[in-house]
């Protein structure tokens, strides 16, 4: 089945100017992503995390502490993962930030164990990284050598540290 890439504008953007959404397939099968609508220079805030509601663990949910997850309630929740990312889910900051330069049309994605503990929903990982983790299954899978490849908010380092300990 071949996949067909649109822009249904029938939604209106959270972010206009800064970032779309590309709806590709089927909802079914999740591989709508987030593309930059103009360039940021490594290290720039891409978007500040805001309109954020806490909830349950859920596939599109974020973790925020130990214990906390938020839904994003913006067209973030389409930012996809990669084990190659071009951006930090900063959940300390509540900031997106750029970790690479990245240019109009790029992929906005982020390693999502970077912020979840223990995934809602795991999935099989195709990025083709080098440093591609294969499953997505959340940090508390991953050894600590393969999370120092990676940049990761403070809670993930925290429990990594606690599990470590134990």
């Amino acid at each position: 089945m071949a996949v067909t890439e649109t822009v249904q504008p029938e939604t209106k953007p959270t972010h206009p100017g800064y970032f779309r959404i590309v709806r590709q397939g089927t909802p079914e099968q999740y591989c709508s992503k987030l593309i930059a609508e103009r360039d940021y220079p490594k290290g720039s805030v891409i978007a500040e995390l805001k309109g954020l509601t806490p909830g349950p663990k859920r596939y599109s949910s974020v973790q925020i502490s130990k214990t906390e997850h938020i839904e994003l309630n913006s067209d973030l929740v389409f930012m996809n993962h990669s084990c190659d990312p071009s951006t930090h889910m900063d959940t300390d900051a509540m900031a997106v930030k750029a970790l690479k330069d990245i240019k109009t049309g790029d992929d906005l994605t982020f390693f999502y164990p970077s912020t979840e503990w223990d995934m809602a929903q795991p999935f099989d990982c195709w990025c083709g990284a080098p440093q591609c983790v294969k499953r997505v299954t959340g940090a508390s899978h991953l050894s600590t050598e393969t999370l120092s490849k990676f940049v990761l908010v403070n809670h993930i380092k925290e429990l990594v540290a606690e599990r470590d300990q134990a």
